[in-house]
C-alpha cells in the first residue's frame, strides 16, 4: 500500500507530520504513550487500549516484525486477544525491514490488514512532553488530505420543481435554508454533488449557486473548474461561504487559512467603501485574499473585527459571492435581500 503524507491533529490543534505505514484511513481516538522498548504485538492486541491511537517513545519500531497466529488449547500464543485494540499507531522511526526467527510479516502489513492507520516521522519527544504536561489529550490521525466536502455532499443529482427561473445548486455542503430560501423565490432547483460536471451533462439552467461547505477550498478542483466554465460563458453566479473561496478560486484569486476562524452569529460586515454594517452568521476557517483578485473584480463586503475578506463581486458581469450566510438559520437575516439580487441578475 501507498505511503501518504499523514497528520496527527490534537485537540489543542497541536499537528505533527509524517508518512503513513498502515492502513490508509483516518481515525480519532485518545492519544496516549507507552516507553516499553519491545512487545508491540502484544500491546497493540491488550483489550485496554481499545479506542487509543498509541504513541511509542522509543525510536525504533517494526525491526522484528510480528510473529505468526499460532493457538494452543485455543488461545493465541503470541498475542493477548483475536485483534488489534488501539486506534492508531504513532512512531519517530518505522522500520521497513525486519529480521526475527519468529517473525511471518511486517509490523506494516498486520496493522494495513487490520485497517489500523500508523504515522512515522513524528518526534515522539515533543509528543511526549505534551501529554506529560497537558494529560491524556482526543487526537485524530489523518492520512493523506481528507476532502472534507466530499463526505458531506449529496451523491446524486436532485430536482425540486419551481414556476421561476432555472438554477443550479452545487452541493458542497448546503445548508437546508439555502434550499428553502431558492424555492421561497419560485426558483426551479437542480441539486447537484460537489464534483458534478453540469456543462458536460448538458443542464439547463438560468443561474448557479456554489453553496457552502467544510475545509480547505483548494481542494474542490473539480467544482472549481465547473465555476470557471460558468464565468467563461457570463452565467448569473452567487456563492456563499466556501462558495466565496470557490469564486475567487476560478476567477484566478487566491486563498488561505485564518488563524482562528469565524463561528458566531453576530459578526459585523461592512460594504466596502462605506460605513454600512450589517450583522451576519458565519462559520468558516478560510478567507479569500483580496489583494490577489484579477482586474475586473473587487472587495464587497468586509469584516469589521478583522479586516478579512466577507465577499467579492466583478464590476460589470453577474457573479458575486459572500463568506457569511445570508440564509442565516441561526443568526440575523439582515442579509437575505441577497437572494433577490441573485434573482434579479437572471432577469
Amino acid at each position: 500500500m501507498k505511503a501518504l503524507p499523514a497528520r496527527l491533529v490534537l485537540e489543542d490543534n497541536t499537528v505533527f507530520e509524517g508518512v503513513s505505514f498502515g492502513h490508509n484511513s483516518s481515525k480519532a481516538g485518545e492519544v496516549v504513550f507507552n516507553t516499553g522498548m519491545v512487545g508491540y504485538p502484544e500491546s497493540f492486541t491488550d483489550p485496554s487500549y481499545e479506542g487509543q491511537i498509541l504513541a511509542l517513545t522509543y525510536p525504533l519500531v517494526g525491526n522484528y516484525g510480528v510473529p505468526a497466529k499460532e493457538k494452543n488449547a485455543g488461545i493465541e500464543n503470541f498475542f493477548e486477544s483475536e485483534k488489534i485494540h488501539i486506534s492508531g499507531l504513532v512512531v519517530a522511526d518505522y522500520s521497513y525491514t525486519y529480521s526475527h526467527w519468529n517473525a511471518s510479516r511486517s509490523l506494516g502489513e498486520w496493522l494495513q490488514e487490520e485497517k489500523i492507520p500508523a504515522i512515522t516521522g513524528i518526534d515522539t519527544r515533543a509528543l511526549t512532553k505534551k501529554l506529560r504536561e497537558k494529560g491524556v489529550m482526543l487526537g485524530k490521525i489523518v492520512i493523506g488530505e481528507e476532502n472534507l466536502v466530499a463526505n458531506v455532499s449529496r451523491k446524486s443529482v436532485q430536482h425540486f420543481k419551481g414556476n421561476g427561473k432555472k438554477v443550479v445548486l452545487i452541493d458542497c455542503g448546503a445548508k437546508n435554508n439555502i434550499l428553502r430560501s431558492l424555492l421561497q423565490q419560485g426558483l426551479d432547483v437542480t441539486v447537484v454533488p460537489w464534483d458534478y460536471d453540469i456543462f458536460s451533462e448538458k443542464i439547463d439552467f438560468d443561474g448557479l449557486l456554489i453553496s457552502n461547505g467544510p475545509g480547505d477550498p483548494k481542494q474542490c478542483i473539480p467544482t472549481i473548474d465547473v465555476v470557471k466554465k460558468a464565468i467563461e460563458k457570463e452565467i448569473p453566479t452567487f456563492g456563499i461561504c466556501l462558495g466565496n473561496q470557490l469564486l475567487a478560486l476560478a476567477a484566478g484569486g487566491d486563498t488561505y487559512k485564518l488563524k482562528y476562524g469565524h463561528r458566531s452569529q453576530n459578526q459585523p460586515c461592512i460594504i466596502a467603501g462605506t460605513k454600512k454594517c450589517f450583522i451576519t452568521s458565519q462559520n468558516h476557517g478560510f478567507a479569500v485574499n483580496a489583494k490577489t483578485l484579477p482586474k475586473g473584480w473587487g472587495e464587497w463586503f468586509v469584516n469589521a473585527n478583522d479586516g478579512s475578506n466577507e465577499g467579492i463581486r466583478h464590476r460589470s458581469k453577474p457573479f458575486f459571492s459572500v463568506q457569511f450566510h445570508p440564509e442565516a438559520t441561526p443568526g440575523p437575516v439582515d442579509t437575505g435581500f441577497l437572494f433577490d439580487e441573485f434573482v434579479g441578475m437572471m432577469k
